[in-house]
């Protein structure tokens, strides 16, 4: 069988973040530290703590825990999760598009969040989004490994962290302004390209591609 030109030179790969980006976990992650909080007796303020995705999960866990026990407290958020986390999580609007728009330019698609791998799998699975690749527990910088890996140009996110990251792949960062900043802190951060919400990529993707390839 002939192979597609793209099957071995993609035309392009693109990586997106996961929490704010492609998926509101915000309903989901409330509940499961609503349970953390019930299994260990420990106030929890988890509609302060949904504000704040983005960071790795013990960054937050340590401001309700002490640090001697904040592994094991996210291991055992970690073990709650796929029971309370995953059927509350929403979509985001566009976010299947995306990836749609990705393929459908004959490109590659993955995922480089900070959150749990296997988690993160649980609701790319439940919401039926489908990358090509999926990396797990990468946080700002280090998401350039995973991104220089499998040649991503551009890297979609919602966070300051994810265009640190973009900066240190060397990938076009793209930002949508559907997490805890808006569009102005996306740019003062540095990202090269602001949208509203994944609704707004598979135009701006189909420009981009023009372009470069013109």
């Amino acid at each position: 069988m002939a192979h597609m030109a793209y099957s071995t030179a993609p035309a392009i790969t693109v990586g997106f973040d996961l929490d704010m980006t492609l998926i509101d976990s915000r309903p989901g992650i409330h509940a499961c530290y609503t349970a953390l909080a019930e299994r260990t007796g420990t106030f929890i303020d988890a509609d302060l703590a949904v504000t704040r995705l983005g960071p790795p999960l013990v960054e937050e866990i340590a401001n309700w825990f002490p640090a001697a026990h904040v592994q094991e407290m996210a291991d055992l958020y970690r073990s709650l999760y796929p029971t309370y986390a995953i059927t509350g999580t929403l979509a985001l609007p566009g976010a299947r598009e995306a990836i749609d728009a990705v393929h459908e330019a004959g490109g590659r698609s993955l995922v480089v969040t900070a959150k749990y791998e296997p988690n993160a799998e649980l609701h790319l699975e439940h919401l039926g989004i489908r990358p090509d690749v999926l990396a797990g527990d990468l946080w700002a910088e280090q998401k350039a490994v995973a991104l220089r890996e499998h040649g991503a140009g551009v890297y979609v996110g919602d966070h300051e962290g994810d265009v640190r990251g973009a900066r240190a792949a060397d990938a076009l960062s793209v930002t949508v302004a559907t997490g805890p900043f808006g569009a102005e802190e996306l740019r003062a951060a540095g990202a090269d390209v602001v949208l509203t919400d994944l609704t707004e990529f598979p135009q701006w993707l189909a420009g981009h591609l023009e372009t470069t390839r013109g």
